[in-house]
């Protein structure tokens, strides 16, 4: 189990300092779905979940410039009852997801924007999944 507890560490200094914003908790969310094989990326990935009723987390960007790419992904959130989170840019949510490499110095490089994103399976149990129900359930 020492494997898991090293995990949470490296987000526990953003969070440390008081209760956890949400985008700080989607964020973690968002990596440790992603460890755990648990996200669908770009419209088809996340279409087909949606509609198959494997979505527990819809994540949309909000400078997406395609309203019919908004508009159908919206319509099947609110069709299946999935919880909806909007974020600015899409490059942050694109590196947030793992879309990008990573260079020597830890920093992102190549990210791709994605524009929704999906979480199938959270994976495991976090404060940052609780602060995310917390938010949906306000």
């Amino acid at each position: 189990m020492a494997g898991s507890d090293t995990e949470g560490d490296e987000i526990a200094p953003l969070s440390g300092s008081g209760p956890m914003d949400v985008m700080t908790a989607l964020q973690e969310v968002l990596k440790t779905a992603l460890i755990h094989d648990g996200l669908a990326r770009g419209l088809h990935e996340c279409a087909k979940a949606l509609d198959k009723r494997q979505a527990h987390l819809c994540v949309l960007a909000n400078n997406c410039d395609e309203a019919m790419y908004v508009k159908l992904v919206e319509a099947l959130c609110a069709e299946h009852g999935i919880n909806i989170i909007k974020v600015d840019d899409n490059k942050k949510l694109g590196e947030w997801v793992g879309l990008c490499k990573i260079d020597k110095e830890g920093k992102a490089r190549k990210v791709v924007g994605c524009s929704c994103v999906v979480v199938k399976d959270y994976g495991k149990e976090s404060q940052a999944l609780d602060v995310l129900n917390e938010y949906f359930r306000n």
